[in-house]
């Protein structure tokens, strides 16, 4: 009796996913030009942008910063998205074009525990499209 009652006490919560819409288009990325003149090593981009639902209503923001680390490839990054119940931290390798996977990496508040993954597209029009698979504790 004892350890069905522990692996009951012990099971993961069911997995969760997000659906949210970064917009680069408002507040663009400002670019630290670090180096050669031009996209190149090391640049940074720092950002505060809108976060959208699904249907395009404001629900926070998407704050962070990136560094190139390969010219016209991909980037190493690191934000948050902020909710009105809490924030998301993730980070990853964030590639220029296509999908990208990083890591939930931290949460506050209703996400305190968080983990799991998200998925990142860049949609071609200033805006990633990003899905979070996540459990909570």
């Amino acid at each position: 009796m004892l350890t069905s009652g522990l692996v009951a006490a012990c099971s993961p919560t069911q997995p969760q996913t997000l659906v949210t819409i970064a917009d680069a288009r408002v507040n663009k990325a400002q670019v630290i030009d670090i180096g050669e003149s031009g996209d190149s090593l090391g640049d940074m981009f720092v950002f505060d942008q809108p976060l959208l639902d699904q249907h395009g209503s404001n629900i926070g923001t998407n704050s962070g910063v990136c560094v190139r680390t390969r010219v016209g490839h991909s980037l190493q990054c690191q934000w948050t998205l902020s909710l009105k119940n809490g924030n998301i931290q993730v980070a990853g390798r964030e590639f220029d074009r296509g999908t990208s996977d990083v890591a939930v990496i931290g949460g506050t508040a209703a996400y305190s525990g968080i983990s799991g993954y998200m998925e990142s597209v860049n949609n071609d029009d200033g805006t990633f499209t990003q899905t979070l698979y996540f459990q909570l504790p």
